[in-house]
């Protein structure tokens, strides 16, 4: 039975990938059909993927991996009456729980979302994967791969993609309202980074912490006290992705499905350069990409910039208003639309578009959306692994890349998933892997 409705499922999920994106209400139940679902990292944002899940009806909060006991007691106490298996090891979960599941929510730190993510889909089950996608442009192609070769339901944690702030974005951008893109700012005033050197260890792990299993895909180390667990990972090479990389994935979105981009053709960085541990403040990185037929000229500029460091003044001066702390401008040849993180678009000059009126969308939900599909409705998600996640991810790793190597353009291959210019670069493509945990 469980073979048959998943074979179902891949069936109804490849047969509406061509199909065009609807609108949605809450996904429909079956009477007879429960979702057997798994969280891999269960606070923080694992806290909240659960969550969202079980607002959802027909879900099951079936198993989850956790390496740490307080978090574990938490989450017990958050839902005492849901009645789930609980693992440290991840592996484990997948090897015993797999043939009961359905779909699988991966929550953890950076540095393990495709090793994880890649064993899920390798058995048939559905992912929905935080963002970002991955912690490196190689993995991210290998989970867009993956996610093709097996026809699972995907869906990255971009769950402001699905907002109607950010589809009317896309719409008002795609109809033309301020014109053809001339260049596009995207910025967040994030400090995922951190200039000072690692600390001395501060002696051993605390003992509810599985620190092996904390470690993953990462070489072993001595513990740090408050330098890596909790929340502090972000900052690291070897388990974060800096600001960048945290808010890029969220912030490109708009931008990223307006103007129908792909993979860039070079991408440079002007701003603060990485140690050698940690992630960098005040970023900036200058994206070129090959024009499509929202944009101005045969290509387009993309600039980023994270921290104390801001889209340029005269932009800023134009817009007349108050910026926000994170989004993105477009800059057309009839005006500039502004749109802050999780806000309504707003077209300037304002006295030009005074008489603007925005078109009505229905509402979706992102998790409704993934769930839907899981059913076999014909719903297809907005940050899917293949037609989205994957690529944005890539693009946006590539930046990080850059930064390594500051006011040197990169020049950039996708094809080859190589820089042409630059060997040096290729070493960050992918990442070291620590014995035993090489990616499947």
């Amino acid at each position: 039975m469980k073979t048959t409705r998943r074979k179902f499922v891949k069936s109804a999920v490849l047969a509406s990938a061509s199909l065009p994106l609807f609108n949605i209400g809450r996904a429909g139940t079956s009477p007879n059909s429960v979702i057997r679902h798994a969280n891999l990292g269960a606070w923080g944002k694992g806290r909240g993927d659960i969550q969202s899940m079980l607002n959802l009806e027909g879900v099951e909060l079936a198993a989850i991996a956790e390496v740490d006991d307080e978090h574990i007691a938490k989450i017990k106490k958050q839902h005492p009456d849901v009645k789930f298996k609980v693992y440290k090891d991840w592996r484990k979960l997948l090897e015993k729980e797999h043939k009961n599941l359905d779909t699988i929510a991966v929550s953890t730190p950076d540095h393990m979302h495709a090793i994880m993510g890649l064993a899920a889909m390798q058995h048939g089950l559905h992912v929905y994967g935080q963002k970002p996608l991955t912690q490196t442009v190689y993995e991210a192609r290998r989970m867009t791969d993956v996610a093709r070769e097996t026809g699972v339901v995907t869906q990255m944690g971009v769950q402001f993609t699905s907002s109607t702030y950010e589809r009317l974005t896309v719409k008002m951008v795609q109809d033309g309202v301020v014109g053809k893109i001339r260049k596009a700012y995207v910025f967040s005033h994030k400090t995922w980074g951190d200039p000072d050197p690692i600390p001395a260890s501060t002696g051993p792990a605390p003992a509810s912490l599985d620190w092996d299993q904390w470690l993953g895909v990462a070489e072993d180390r001595p513990y740090i006290d408050q330098h890596y667990h909790p929340k502090q990972w972000r900052k690291r090479l070897d388990f974060g992705t800096g600001t960048l990389g945290d808010m890029g994935c969220h912030i490109y979105s708009p931008m990223y499905r307006a103007l129908k981009l792909g993979a860039p053709n070079r991408v440079k960085s002007v701003g603060g350069k990485p140690n050698a541990t940690n992630w960098a403040i005040n970023e900036k990185m200058i994206y070129e990409f090959p024009g499509t037929p929202y944009t101005e000229g045969e290509t387009i500029e993309v600039e980023w910039c994270d921290g104390e460091l801001r889209p340029p003044e005269r932009f800023l001066n134009l817009l007349g208003t108050k910026m926000p702390q994170q989004g993105c401008i477009f800059v057309g040849t009839e005006g500039m639309l502004l749109q802050g993180h999780q806000a309504l678009p707003v077209p300037y000059p304002r006295e030009k578009f005074k008489d603007y009126r925005y078109p009505k969308l229905k509402p979706r939900d992102h998790y409704e959306d993934f769930l839907a599909a899981v059913k076999g409705e014909k719903v297809k998600p907005l940050a899917d692994f293949i037609d989205f996640a994957g690529p944005l991810t890539e693009t946006v790793l590539l930046g990080s890349i850059s930064s390594r190597f500051p006011n040197e353009v990169l020049n950039w291959d996708a094809k080859k998933l190589a820089f042409t210019n630059n060997e040096k670069a290729n070493e960050f493509i992918t990442r070291k892997y620590r014995k035993g945990w090489e990616l499947s």
